[in-house]
């Protein structure tokens, strides 16, 4: 399967990065991770078809990582027609969360008449779930967003891809990157911790643990993306907008 980067930005879009999304595209039907604002600018860039994807998984619900769903219903009512159904999953309140969200911004917009059916699921932290042959397992995280946050081990035709969300660095990254074939990491600073960001020290100091294949550094913010020639280390990949990896 091949992973597509749509938007590795961070909230502000350093560097003129678009928000995070991560398209995976297979033969069994195409699937996201993460949903930011900025998506379907992305992938109508990058000539990736939205209504080919089944189901969008979400880490936490901050905008940029969630927002792009609203996007997403109105292009697919008026622009598409889509008639597949959409599988959202998030963390606890997502459906109520997104429905504030679109009555805000495009009032009645949950209320027209779809001809696809939107379906949410809520993650329960360490307790797999799949939906047709990806299996997703939330690890808990530390990212105040409104719902627990998760980093996300996605599992499908023997491979698995980690996505750590945004936060800073916890103990459970261990168990959710252990053997993914690529782990996608939020490194928002390069020597000092922001917020609840990782840095690259907070990474390189546990590669050996992390212990996955690969390794690809995100959502970078303005001292990262200065420093990126920095990070010499084989295992690791530097996310860029329209990246493609084949995993």
């Amino acid at each position: 399967m091949q992973l597509t980067v749509v938007g590795s930005g961070d909230a502000f879009g350093s560097g003129g990065r678009l928000q995070t999304s991560y398209h995976v595209q297979r033969a069994a039907g195409d699937f996201l991770i993460d949903c930011g604002a900025t998506t379907l600018i992305g992938m109508q860039k990058l000539g990736l078809d939205p209504d080919r994807v089944g189901t969008i998984f979400i880490s936490h619900l901050h905008g940029d990582h969630f927002a792009g769903l609203i996007w997403w219903l109105l292009h697919a009512h008026y622009v598409t027609g889509r008639t597949a159904p959409l599988t959202i999953v998030g963390p606890a309140g997502i459906e109520q969360r997104f429905a504030t969200a679109a009555e805000a911004l495009f009032p009645n917009s949950t209320k027209v008449d779809r001809r696809f059916e939107m379906t949410f699921f809520e993650h329960a932290a360490g307790v797999p779930a799949t939906f047709g042959d990806v299996t997703v397992t939330p690890f808990e995280v530390q990212h105040p967003s409104g719902a627990t946050p998760y980093a996300l081990r996605l599992e499908c035709a023997g491979k698995v891809i980690t996505f750590s969300g945004d936060t800073k660095w916890v103990e459970n990254l261990l168990p959710a990157a252990n053997g993914a074939d690529l782990f996608i990491a939020e490194c928002f600073g390069f020597l000092t911790p922001t917020g609840h960001h990782m840095c690259w020290r907070d990474i390189e100091s546990h590669l050996d643990q992390l212990a996955a294949k690969r390794l690809m550094l995100t959502h970078m913010g303005p001292d990262m993306l200065a420093n990126r020639a920095a990070v010499r280390d084989p295992r690791v990949l530097l996310a860029e907008d329209g990246l493609r990896v084949s995993v």
